[in-house]
């Protein structure tokens, strides 16, 4: 992934040094295990640690003329090492190595990405409760359809990264696992017990069957989440610039004070970053359906999935670590303008409640189909020449037969919106700090 949309921490997972290290480390501890089993001499994982060395440039250079990246490796390792380095890949193949430092970065980034939800989630479930009971109107079709409140829209997306969260964790235990089963995954070469160890050295789990790669469903399940939780990004960002826009304008994101909106009009305030957001969710979601096609390699391997996975386990956790970390930011310091939602909550003059007026026509002893008729009809006219709609209702006799005014006032009253605010609230946090 590019510097512009990559953050240090989760960038040198994929560095080729930290690639390395990862495969000398995996070597390394298949030597201890070896040794303790009496497969090679002792003194071989020693040597490993106190003369292991490698050089970028120098595997690079090998693996122009071998055309295999891991003996260019062991090469360049065996330059270092001397003598014992002959007992260094006993019995393994160059997949035990592989798929095993993929699951390690794997599992480095995963826990990046938890910590940047956990991270998302404090600050969502922060602003919901201060938004609690700020009423706007709630849109279907991009129309009014009934009033809801701000919190609640922060409480829904809270709601849904915490299940990113249950799933992200579901994935991490999928992709940590460790093979060291050597050719088609037999063991014939090695003893099973290396596998044991190296898995407990790396914290990862050893593989119930392999068949010289990790099975590639396992990563496919992982991307696939990754895939979700970036739309759950886009659902969020949307919202916002949906909510920002100057018809709107309802929230807003924090316009920095040396910031620019437009190269040609000065009075601009974009929202760029969730407008950002949107795209780097595609890209995300983009890794998903090369790891789904990855599942089916050729009889016990081949390396159809390896250029793949090159490309979309850097790109697809780089770009939702910083995915992550900008929508904490952008929900963090969001403005939000109570006044402006209460302004277009009365834009069409108490539409909004015809639902409750239909509900009190039936409870009146009229059916459901005249009652609706009855307020259809009466809302259209407002539609069409404005003005306020229990005004128009109180001028209806068919209405006034069956409700007084008094009655009608009250189903005009929000109170009545946010009777179970607490009741939904409740449900969300509550559950999920269980």
């Amino acid at each position: 992934m590019i510097p512009r949309y990559s953050r240090p921490e989760m960038a040198v997972i994929w560095e080729p040094q930290t690639r390395f290290q990862i495969w000398l480390d995996i070597e390394r501890h298949a030597c201890e295990a070896q040794e303790k089993l009496g497969a090679i001499p002792n003194g071989t994982a020693q040597a490993l640690l106190e003369r292991g060395k490698f050089e970028i440039d120098r595997i690079d250079e090998l693996e122009r003329s071998l055309k295999h990246d891991v003996i260019a490796f062991l090469t360049n390792i065996a330059e270092h090492v001397g003598d014992e380095a002959r007992f260094m890949h006993q019995g393994l193949t160059s997949s035990d190595v592989l798929d095993t430092a993929f699951a390690v970065q794997l599992t480095r980034a995963t826990d990046i990405l938890l910590s940047d939800i956990n991270a998302l989630c404090s600050v969502l479930e922060r602003r919901a409760h201060e938004f609690k009971r700020t009423l706007c109107v709630g849109r279907s079709h991009g129309i009014h359809a009934e009033p809801t409140t701000f919190g609640l829209k922060l409480a829904f997306a809270f709601s849904e990264f915490d299940r990113a969260r249950s799933r992200l964790e579901l994935a991490r235990n999928e992709i940590s696992v460790c093979a060291i089963s050597g050719a088609v995954g037999t063991y014939s070469t090695i003893d099973p017990s290396v596998e044991n160890y190296v898995a407990e050295k790396l914290g990862l789990k050893p593989e119930t069957i392999s068949t010289q790669v990790i099975p590639r469903d396992r990563h496919a399940m992982f991307f696939a989440t990754l895939g979700v939780i970036a739309g759950s990004i886009e659902r969020l960002s949307t919202e916002i610039r949906h909510l920002q826009r100057t018809e709107v304008r309802e929230v807003e994101e924090f316009f920095e004070p040396e910031q620019k909106g437009s190269s040609a009009m000065p009075h601009k305030r974009n929202p760029v970053l969730t407008e950002n957001l949107t795209g780097l969710a595609r890209t995300v979601r983009a890794a998903v359906s090369p790891a789904l096609e990855n599942i089916a390699l050729w009889h016990e391997r081949d390396i159809s999935h390896s250029s793949v996975e090159r490309i979309i386990g850097p790109d697809a956790t780089i770009t939702l670590d910083f995915s992550l970390h900008r929508l904490t930011r952008v929900v963090d310091k969001l403005l939000v303008y109570p006044d402006t939602m209460r302004k277009n909550l009365d834009q069409l003059g108490g539409l909004i409640h015809s639902q409750r007026v239909l509900l009190a026509l039936t409870q009146t002893g009229m059916s459901r189909e005249d009652a609706y008729r009855t307020v259809q009809r009466n809302a259209m006219k407002l539609w069409k020449n404005g003005g306020k709609f229990l005004d128009i209702l109180t001028t209806d006799s068919e209405i006034l037969s069956n409700l007084s005014t008094e009655e009608l006032a009250g189903i005009f009253e929000s109170g009545i919106n946010l009777q179970h605010i607490d009741q939904i609230f409740s449900r969300v946090f509550n559950r999920s700090a269980k």
